[in-house]
């Protein structure tokens, strides 16, 4: 009887928890049996394994009992990543491969049947447990998935593509796995759409700024052909580069919905852009075992949601917590998984069922909605989640003699400065944007004059709002005073935050 143990990890939300791989052979009945909570995509690897080790020129111990136990076995694993320890655990418990060997390293792989290692769903998430964990093994993995994994620093990968070149490299005097190359820095990314191209909308473009500047919400309100949809896709031009954290995240969290890596998008702000139909669970992950939703793939990002009382109720109330919290937690019978999710949520609706609400009297289109209609349409977005969206714009239509009149606007370069310097001051006052200040930070950093105090609390009194919206309001008017490079909050800042907050109806 002999046992070799294998070191591998396990995706568990977007943390990845060591998971031991024992293999012993044994006299007795010939069997191949694997425990330890596996997936049906694990179970299936005993004959990917047994194909790929006969494929690879190893002998397979049909004579013997084979037992493969995945441990902690309370712990759920899915998909083919355990098809290499599998493996390897059975060379080394038949004396192929000396056990001791193994010890320096963890695996991770899919095998085809000719032995060939396949790409690993959430690469980035293992390895950044393997630093996290403060372990000094070396993360063997495919290829492909070891260039991602190569992205976190301080780690020692290898890349390999096939069974027989990890076996060869174990053998004593055998050769080295080779490290992954490098990923270049990808470029500055060019944004195809320019905010130069909108023109007019001065107050939608302003908001934009505001939103890009501070990290807040926006809600674009507007008929049909207003220009929402035009105006948030140039959003993601507006936003400084992300920092080596932000992008290891974002990095790892796409990596857990695909196996596939794209070195060039490492870096650059993710846009996530849902069609009105999705489901709840689409849009804040789900499935078994639960997997990331638009909103943590938006992590670092723009989300924009257009049409959004479109958009199914339980949807549009899932949104609630990770835009007050910025992380989701989806929770199942067994288990539960916790994803970050801070992203610029940018949504765009009409203002009625017809969209044609507000139009000017005379035009061509006119709102053909009775009020109960309107009220039914507004009021598929509640109290609570309009309470969460710090900026509400409203998009009028522009006739198309004035569209033709206007000049450019603003180029986004020159908006992106702005917005770059007002990022540094609340990164040196604060350490982090001004959207993410809890109650005791806006205490703290959004001062404002006497004036300026006066008029807040008359607004606020009466226009009826809740605490939430005064203090969203308070962290837009501390963004506008950044982007002035004033240190306090004085009346005009304010009554400019004003003005971003458009109520329905």
């Amino acid at each position: 009887m002999s046992l070799a143990v294998v070191a591998s990890r396990a995706l568990d939300g977007l943390s990845a928890p060591e998971v031991q791989v024992e293999v012993q052979l044994a006299n007795g009945l010939p069997s191949f049996t694997l425990v330890g909570l596996a997936e049906t995509e694990v179970k299936e690897s005993r004959e990917r394994v047994r194909a790929a080790l006969q494929q690879s020129g190893f002998a397979f111990p049909h004579n013997q009992r084979i037992t493969v136990n995945l441990a902690p076995a309370d712990l759920p694993k899915d998909s083919g990543r355990f098809d290499l320890p599998i493996a390897l655990g059975i060379l080394a418990a038949g004396g192929v491969i000396d056990p001791a060997a193994l010890a320096p390293y963890e695996f991770a792989g899919e095998l085809s049947l000719a032995g060939e290692l396949r790409p690993v769903r959430g690469a980035l998430a293992l390895a950044l447990a393997l630093r996290r964990a403060g372990s000094a093994r070396t993360l063997v993995l495919p290829a492909e998935s070891a260039t991602a994994a190569a992205l976190v620093p301080g780690l020692a990968v290898r890349a390999a593509g096939h069974l027989a070149e990890v076996v060869r490299s174990l053998l004593p005097d055998g050769p080295p796995l080779p490290t992954p190359p490098p990923v270049a820095a990808p470029a500055a990314p060019r944004h195809a759409s320019d905010l130069r191209d909108v023109k007019g909308q001065a107050l939608p473009k302003r908001a934009l700024e505001i939103a890009a500047a501070g990290g807040h919400s926006l809600l674009l309100i507007g008929p049909p052909g207003s220009g929402k949809s035009m105006l948030a896709e140039r959003l993601p031009g507006l936003l400084p580069p992300m920092d080596d954290d932000e992008a290891l995240a974002s990095a790892a969290l796409r990596s857990l919905a695909s196996s596939h890596f794209d070195p060039a998008s490492f870096g650059r702000r993710p846009v996530r852009a849902p069609h009105h139909s999705a489901s709840a669970a689409a849009l804040v992950g789900g499935g078994s075992p639960p997997r990331p939703g638009e909103i943590s793939l938006a992590h670092g990002g723009v989300l924009f949601l257009d049409e959004l009382p479109e958009l199914p109720r339980h949807a549009l109330e899932a949104l609630r917590e990770p835009l007050e919290s910025g992380r989701i937690t989806i929770s199942r019978a067994a288990r539960q998984a916790h994803y970050p999710a801070r992203f610029l949520l940018v949504a765009a609706m009409n203002p009625c069922p017809c969209g044609w609400l507000g139009a000017p009297i005379g035009s061509a289109r006119a709102c053909r909605c009775t009020p109960d209609q309107v009220a039914r349409y507004q009021g598929r977005l509640s109290g609570p989640l309009l309470d969460r969206i710090d900026l509400r714009i409203e998009v009028p239509a522009l006739a198309p003699a004035e569209l033709l009149a206007l000049p450019d606007g603003e180029p986004s370069a020159v908006v992106a400065a702005r917005v770059a310097a007002a990022r540094e001051r609340q990164r040196q006052r604060q350490g982090r944007a001004n959207a993410l200040l809890d109650a005791a930070g806006i205490d703290a950093h959004g001062r404002l004059e006497d004036a300026a105090v006066a008029f807040l609390r008359q607004a606020a009194e009466r226009l009826g709002w809740s605490g939430r919206r005064l203090h969203r309001t308070l962290k837009v008017a501390r963004t506008i005073a950044d982007l002035a490079a004033a240190e306090t909050v004085a009346l005009p800042h304010v009554a400019e935050a004003l003005q971003t907050q458009r109520a329905l109806g």
